[in-house]
C-alpha cells in the first residue's frame, strides 16, 4: 500500500477521533490518551502486512484526534464561571465581540469578550485562564440601545451555562458551549471604556459592528430588509419569527445562513470574471500555469473578503476552507481526487475548529458536498444544466433525509420543490444583484434608492414564491429510519447506476411509497406505541410544569410548560419532539391545572401536532380561551371513577369560588402493581392543600404506599406547608422549576421542609427531564442530565 493511501487512511482516523469524542458522557483524561497514542506508532514500526499496518494507522490517526480534540474540551471546560461566583454582581471590561440584537421583553443580547475582570475583595483567586473570557448578556431597562458602544465596562449579575435537558430537542446548554460562552447574565450597569485596549480581533469585531450599523440605516427603507442584509453581510438580527416561519416550513433555512452555496457563489462569480479579463490579454502574455493560478488567487481573495464582511463565523470559516481547497482542486488543476479534496477540507475543519461536530450545519455542509461529488463523479455521461439542477436537488433531498432525522429534524416534503425554485433564483439572480448593489452601496451612495428597489424586486420574488409554498398542506406520515434510509439509498443508486432498467424500477418503488404515505395521511388516528410498565415524565420545561403519564398506550398530559409569544413555546420545544420520539400520536387526556401562562402555554400548536381526546382543567372558561374553537372542556370537580388501563387516577378541585393557582385540578395517580401513589397538585397554596387532605378519600395510606409528590407551585414559600409536608411524607419530592430563576424556586425551606421529612429530592433545574418506571418490582428513577454528554452539567442537588 502507498504511503499516500496509508496518509488518507490516518486523516480518516483523525476525523473519526475527533468526532467520537462528542458521542462520550465523560471527558477522557489527557494523560491517558497521550499515553495510549504511542501505542498505534509503535505498532505501525513493528507490523509488516500491510492490512495491519493500515488498521495501526488509522487507530493511531483516531487516538490522535481524539486526543487533540479533548485537549480543545477540556480547555474550554476550564474557563467556565465558578460557582462561587453565580449570582454575586461583578465588574468586568472588554468589547463586543458580535452585533448587538433585539431580544425579548425589549431586551438587547449580545456577546461580550472580556479582557479583565474586576472581583471582589476575596475574589482574586481564581487563576485569569479559569475564568470565561466570552459572556452572552442582556441588558434590559429604559436606556437599551442597539449601539451602547464597542470597549465597555459593565456590572453584571452572572451564572454558569445552564439550559433545559430531555432526551430530544434543542439543548441550549449545548450550543452555549458550542459557541464559547462560560456564562449567561444580565447588565445592570453600563459605561463605555474608549481607553481600553483594542488588538486585532476586537478592532474586526468594532468594523464589523460600524459596517452592520450604517448598511442597515441606509437600507432600513426596503421591505425585505431583513432578507437582504442577511444574504449581504450575514446578520440576522433584523429577521422576525414569521422569516423563520416561513423558512422552516420551506427546508430554505440555509439560504439566510452564509454556507458553502453562498461563498461559491462569490468564488464563481470571481472567477468567471478574471478568468474572462486575463483571456482578453495577448497569448503569450500569460501561461496557462500562471492564468489558473491567478484565478485562483482571485477566487481565494473574493472568498475571504465576503467571510469577513459575513462576520467570520464558524460556518462561514467552515464553508470557506471548502471552498477553497474545491477552487484549489478545480481552477489549480491539481492532480488530486475529489473525495481527497474532500478528506483534506474535512480535516482542515476539525483541526481549526474540533467543536464543528456540534453543529448541525456541520453534517448538512459534507453531507451535502458528499452527495454530490457522489453524484456528479460516479455518474456516467454529461449532463445538461438543467438535467444538473434537477439531478442535483434530488440528490440533497435524499441524501440529508437520514442525516436530519438522525439530528431531530424533518425534511418538509414541500422543500423539494421550494428548492428547486429558490436555489437558482438565489444563485443567478438575487447574489449577482447583490453583489452589484453592494459595490454601489460603496462607490455611489446616491444610489441608494435604486439599490433598494431593485433589491425589493428580485427579493420580493422569491418571499412571495416561499409564503405561498408554506402554506401548501400536504400532509404525510412521518416515516421510519429504516424507511426513509432506504428511501435516500434507493434515489442516490437510480440517480448513479446507470441502467434504465433499474431507474425505471427504482422510481417505481419510490412512486409507491411516496403513494402509501400520502393516502395513509397524517399520523392523527394512529394508535400509540405501547409501554411494557406505566411511566411518569416530567419534562425540563424551565419555569413551568409539563407532565406526561403512559401506561399501555395510553397517554395523560398534565400541564403544557410556558410559552411566550415569538420567542419561546415549551409544546414546540419540548412536548412535539420528544412525544414524537417516544412514538406518541395522540393524548388520550389532557389536564390542564389551570389557566397560567406557565402550565397552559402553546396549546393550539399542540392540537394541530397530536389529535386530543378529552380535556380536563380547574379552571373552564380560562382555558377554553387558549384552546381551538369547538374543543370541548370538561370541569376537574366532576370526574370520577376515571382508569387509565391499571392506574387509578382521581381528579380534585377546591370547592367555591376560587380562582388562578386555588383553581388548579390536583390529579392523583394510583397503581397497585407496585403500590405507588403520585401527587400532582398543579400551583396550589397552603389553604387549598388543607382542604385537599382533609377528604379522606383522596389519599391511600402512607405505609402501604412509595408516594411520589410533585411539589406545589414549583417549591414556593406559599405552598408545601408544614401540615402538608408531614401528612404526604413522600418517599420522593419532585421540583419543576428554571434555574436560578428570579422566582426563586424552589424556595430553600421547603426543600428543607421535606428532606426533614426522609424525602429524595429531585429538580428539573438541577437534574434536567425526570423519568419514573412503575416496575413490579418498584419505581426506577432517571435524571436526563446523568446521561447527557460530557459538555452538559450532571445531576446537582437542588
Amino acid at each position: 500500500m502507498s504511503g499516500s493511501f496509508m496518509a488518507r487512511v490516518g486523516l480518516v482516523g483523525f476525523a473519526c477521533g475527533v468526532i467520537l469524542l462528542y458521542s462520550l458522557a465523560v471527558l477522557p483524561p489527557l494523560h491517558w490518551l497521550m499515553s495510549a497514542t504511542l501505542i498505534p506508532f509503535v505498532a505501525i514500526r513493528l507490523v509488516r502486512p500491510p492490512p495491519f499496518r493500515a488498521v495501526a494507522v488509522l487507530l493511531a490517526g483516531g487516538i490522535a484526534g481524539l486526543a487533540w480534540a479533548a485537549m480543545q474540551a477540556d480547555g474550554r471546560q476550564q474557563s467556565v464561571l465558578p460557582p462561587a461566583l453565580e449570582g454575586q454582581t461583578l465588574d468586568v471590561s472588554g468589547y463586543l465581540c458580535d452585533v448587538p440584537s433585539e431580544g425579548s421583553f425589549g431586551s438587547v443580547r449580545f456577546g461580550f469578550c472580556v479582557t479583565q475582570w474586576h472581583l471582589p475583595e476575596g475574589g482574586n483567586t481564581y487563576p485569569s485562564d479559569e475564568l470565561p473570557d466570552q459572556l452572552r448578556l442582556a441588558w434590559y431597562g429604559d436606556d437599551v440601545t442597539n449601539t451602547p458602544g464597542h470597549r465597555l465596562t459593565l456590572t453584571v449579575v452572572l451564572k454558569r451555562p445552564h439550559g433545559a435537558v430531555n432526551p430530544t430537542g434543542f439543548r441550549y446548554e449545548s450550543w452555549l458551549y458550542r459557541k464559547g460562552f462560560g456564562a449567561t447574565g444580565t447588565v445592570r450597569e453600563l459605561s463605555r471604556a474608549d481607553h481600553l485596549e483594542c488588538l486585532l480581533r476586537c478592532r474586526y469585531h468594532r468594523w464589523r459592528g460600524e459596517l452592520v450599523d450604517a448598511t442597515s440605516d441606509r437600507l432600513s427603507d426596503a421591505r425585505h430588509f431583513p432578507l437582504i442584509t442577511s444574504l449581504m453581510m450575514g446578520y440576522r438580527g433584523h429577521m422576525q419569527p414569521e422569516h423563520w416561519d416561513v423558512l422552516k416550513a420551506t427546508g430554505t433555512i440555509h439560504l439566510v445562513a452564509i454556507s458553502g452555496l453562498h461563498l461559491g457563489l462569490i468564488a464563481a462569480g470571481a472567477g468567471f470574471l478574471c478568468r474572462r479579463l486575463l483571456l482578453c490579454l495577448p497569448e503569450r502574455r500569460v501561461s496557462p500555469a500562471a492564468l489558473r493560478m491567478l484565478v485562483f488567487l482571485v477566487v481565494a481573495s473574493a472568498s475571504i473578503g465576503y467571510a469577513i464582511v459575513a462576520g467570520f463565523s464558524v460556518p462561514t470559516r467552515r464553508a470557506l476552507i471548502m471552498v477553497i481547497i474545491a477552487g484549489w482542486v478545480l481552477v489549480g488543476a491539481r492532480q488530486t481526487g475529489v473525495f481527497t479534496g474532500l478528506l483534506t477540507a474535512l480535516v482542515l475543519v476539525l483541526l481549526g475548529d474540533s467543536f464543528s461536530p456540534l453543529d448541525q450545519g456541520f453534517w448538512l455542509s459534507f453531507g451535502a458536498v458528499t452527495v454530490l461529488v457522489m453524484l456528479f463523479a460516479l455518474r456516467v455521461g454529461r449532463v445538461g444544466w438543467l438535467a444538473g439542477l434537477l439531478l442535483a436537488q434530488m440528490a440533497v433531498f435524499a441524501g440529508l433525509w437520514p442525516i436530519l432525522s438522525s439530528l431531530g429534524q424533518s425534511q418538509p416534503v414541500i422543500g423539494l420543490v421550494a428548492n428547486l425554485f429558490a436555489i437558482p433564483w438565489v444563485s443567478l439572480v438575487v447574489m449577482p444583484l447583490l453583489a452589484l448593489g453592494a459595490f454601489t452601496l460603496v462607490f455611489l451612495p446616491a444610489g441608494d434608492a435604486l439599490v433598494i428597489s431593485v433589491l425589493d424586486g428580485v427579493f420580493g420574488v422569491l418571499w412571495q414564491g416561499l409564503s405561498w409554498l408554506a402554506n401548501v398542506d400536504i400532509v404525510l406520515t412521518a416515516p421510519g429510519p429504516l424507511q426513509i434510509v432506504g428511501f435516500s439509498l434507493v434515489v442516490l443508486m437510480a440517480l448513479v447506476v446507470p441502467f434504465g432498467g433499474y431507474r425505471k424500477a427504482s422510481a417505481c418503488v419510490v412512486l409507491l411509497w411516496i403513494a402509501v404515505f400520502v393516502f395513509r395521511g397524517n399520523e392523527m388516528g394512529q394508535p400509540n406505541e405501547a409501554v411494557a410498565h406505566p411511566e411518569l415524565w416530567v419534562w425540563d420545561v424551565g419555569q413551568g410544569l409539563s407532565v406526561m403519564l403512559r401506561e399501555q398506550d395510553q397517554v395523560l398530559v398534565y400541564d403544557t410548560g410556558p410559552a411566550l409569544e415569538g420567542i419561546y413555546s415549551s409544546v414546540e420545544s419540548v412536548l412535539i419532539p420528544n412525544l414524537s420520539a417516544l412514538g406518541v400520536r395522540r393524548i388520550d387526556t389532557l389536564v390542564i391545572s389551570h389557566g397560567d401562562g406557565d402550565h397552559a402555554g402553546g396549546l393550539p400548536l399542540l392540537f394541530d401536532r397530536f389529535e386530543v381526546g378529552r380535556v380536563i382543567t380547574g379552571e373552564t372558561g380560562r382555558v377554553a380561551g387558549k384552546l381551538p374553537e369547538g374543543v370541548n372542556v370538561e370541569p376537574c370537580s366532576g370526574q370520577v371513577d376515571v382508569r387509565m388501563g391499571e392506574l387509578e387516577l382521581a381528579f380534585w378541585r377546591s370547592p367555591g369560588r376560587v380562582e388562578g393557582n386555588d383553581a388548579s385540578c390536583v390529579l392523583t395517580v394510583s397503581s397497585t402493581v407496585p403500590s405507588v401513589e403520585v401527587v400532582l397538585p398543579g400551583d396550589i397554596t397552603r389553604r387549598v392543600e388543607e382542604a385537599f387532605m382533609a377528604r379522606a378519600d383522596t389519599l391511600g395510606n402512607d405505609a402501604d404506599h412509595y408516594r411520589v409528590v410533585l411539589a406545589p407551585h414549583h417549591g414556593s414559600k406559599t405552598s408545601s406547608s408544614k401540615s402538608w409536608v408531614a401528612r404526604m411524607v413522600p418517599d420522593l419530592a419532585l421540583f419543576s422549576a428554571g434555574y436560578r430563576h428570579r422566582f426563586g424556586h424552589p424556595h430553600a425551606d421547603v426543600v428543607e421542609r421535606y428532606r426533614s421529612v426522609g424525602s429524595d429530592i429531585v429538580n428539573t433545574a438541577t437534574s434536567g427531564a425526570i423519568r419514573l418506571v412503575l416496575e413490579p418490582g418498584g419505581v426506577l428513577t432517571t435524571k436526563a442530565r446523568a446521561g447527557a454528554p460530557f459538555w452538559i452539567r450532571k445531576p446537582e442537588l437542588p
